[in-house]
């Protein structure tokens, strides 16, 4: 069965009574689906664009254990979180890995470094386990020689872990589809079935590609949509409590800025904490935290003074390699949402999760992308009256699912397989990577250039992960069009022989999505045009 006879099924289904409606496809909605379809609940979740295409394809693709909430006294978020990233690197192996973190400490930087060693200690006690060293600058050097080496003290290493966001969500996903539950991509919720009483009991819900709109019934509405749940919370006449928080990132070759783990360190124009750490075969750096008072959009752009921002960062730290903005491969920019208390400065505001029931409508937002589990049962112990039954969330449950003894026997079988590339598919598609493996073409179990990426992924992409644009592919399937220059326009002659025939598109089809797909890259996905030929303006 193809994409559009699967998604055709659904909707010709989608009027059937449902236990839970979850509206948002990023990394808490898809927690809250797979929890939910566990617990044996009827399950739909919906997502108005692609799934994971807002900031949880968007992040800084970190799985904190909580050290920045130290400094807020946050200690029981703190030791949750350090819980949580310790379960996903265990349930996650080749999505999830543990990563170096080297804070480097400079002369004049406003947070001396003993204060992050004594962090870092209260850090190490919270996880039961010293697991931080202190360099001194000679030290530093070894670790990453192009770090700047003047004024430098030295820094502290610890150890946090890091992931690719929207495979994350992906394999969330399946897992709960797995589990019997549903999952629509561009399906738009257009307002709110309520009753007499008030009570939300469903919603107005439109097939984005047919413009088909149909009127779907749930036992609970649950609304897990983000920076844009306020949009959802109008329907209940309920007034915007959020505030929406621009974060964005240059990408770099690996090969002009080669940096393995995290360097993290003060950027001297106003001493906030950035970083640089190497993703997927490139180098991203970031990130902004930023008032985003600008029309909610699903690909937020990055702006001058942000580009210049960051790079300036880039040269108080890496200056030696002089780098400049022809040197940027992509931007990435994405919209987070924290509880609006009118602080001065975006960055004080607190992270923590926030639960609202009104007049039905389940809310969950805020929150980290580590602590997706643990948001997804307390949201479904807070709606629990909603619920049939006698039904009770597991606060112990798995955040992902492990291989049957079946899928082990059938991986197996690919003896020649790298063990490292293996342990990768798996960990991204976990019991399907046997089926992935099989579709496979000739000659594409090969890397593809610059990339940690199999030109097989983009088959079984196109094959079976719901892809209705090309972008789809390019952007959250795989990481392509972050990675490589030009958005890897000149990779897409072999990625249309390979996912076009999966997809069933026409040749005008094909051409349509591939001029909307370099139109976005370059309208949100590159430097912003006053800048691309700009040489860095170093204060």
């Amino acid at each position: 069965m193809n994409c559009d006879e699967g998604r055709a099924k659904i909707w010709a289904d989608i009027d059937q009574p449902w236990d839970v409606l979850v509206i948002g496809g990023g990394i808490v909605g898809a927690g809250v689906f797979r929890q939910a379809a566990s617990l044996g609940l009827r399950t739909l979740l919906v997502d108005a664009h692609d799934f994971a295409s807002g900031t949880s394809s968007r992040s800084s693709k970190m799985v904190h254990g909580g050290f920045r909430y130290l400094k807020n006294a946050q200690i029981k978020l703190t030791m949750d979180s350090v819980r949580e990233r310790k379960r996903l690197l265990a349930e996650g192996q080749g999505l999830i890995s543990q990563l170096p973190f080297t804070l480097v400490n400079y002369r004049g930087d406003k947070t001396p470094g003993w204060v992050f060693g004594l962090g870092l200690a209260a850090y190490d006690a919270l996880a039961l386990r010293w697991h931080h060293n202190q360099f001194s600058a000679r030290e530093i050097q070894e670790i990453c020689p192009q770090v700047n080496e003047k004024r430098l003290l030295g820094g502290y290493q610890f150890y946090d872990a890091q992931t690719d966001d929207a495979r994350l969500v992906l394999r969330v996903l399946q897992e709960g589809q797995n589990k019997g539950g549903v999952a629509l991509n561009y399906a738009a919720v257009k307002g709110l079935l309520r009753q007499k009483n008030g009570r939300v009991v469903g919603v107005a819900l439109q097939d984005v590609e047919n413009n088909l709109t149909y009127e779907v019934k749930a036992g609970v509405v649950i609304n897990a949509t983000g920076a844009w749940a306020d949009e959802l919370r109008q329907h209940v006449d309920r007034p915007a409590r959020l505030r929406r928080l621009r974060g964005s990132h240059l990408i770099f070759p690996h090969s002009v800025l080669p940096v393995n783990d995290v360097i993290s360190f003060l950027h001297p124009q106003d001493h906030r904490p950035v970083f640089a750490f190497g993703w997927e075969g490139a180098t991203l750096v970031g990130t902004t935290d930023l008032d985003h008072p600008e029309d909610m959009q699903t690909d937020p752009t990055i702006t001058a003074a942000e580009s210049e921002y960051l790079l300036q960062a880039v040269d108080h730290i890496f200056g030696c390699l002089n780098l400049t903005m022809k040197d940027v491969r992509s931007t990435m920019s994405g919209i987070r949402a924290v509880l609006n208390t009118g602080k001065a400065d975006p960055s004080r505001e607190a992270r923590d999760e926030v639960l609202w029931n009104e007049e039905g409508l389940i809310t969950i937002t805020g929150g980290k992308l580590t602590m997706y589990r643990q948001m997804a049962c307390e949201t479904l112990k807070f709606a629990r009256a909603y619920l049939p039954g006698n039904t009770h969330c597991n606060g112990d449950a798995r955040a992902l699912d492990v291989l049957t003894e079946d899928h082990v026997a059938e991986l197996a079988a690919y003896k020649d397989l790298d063990p490292m590339l293996k342990l990768r598919l798996q960990g991204r598609y976990s019991h399907q990577t046997a089926q992935l493996l099989v579709l496979a073409g000739p000659g594409e179990l090969e890397l593809i250039p610059e990339t940690y990426t199999t030109w097989a992924e983009i088959r079984w992409a196109a094959h079976a992960e719901q892809i209705l644009h090309l972008d789809d592919l390019l952007l959250r399937r795989t990481r392509l069009g972050n990675l490589l220059e030009h958005g890897a326009r000149e990779q897409l002659g072999r990625i249309r022989a390979i996912a076009q025939p999966e997809l069933g598109w026409s040749d005008q089809r094909w051409q349509a999505e591939e001029q909307a797909y370099l139109t976005l890259w370059q309208a949100s996905y590159s430097l912003p045009l006053t800048v691309q030929n700009a040489e860095p303006q170093i204060a």
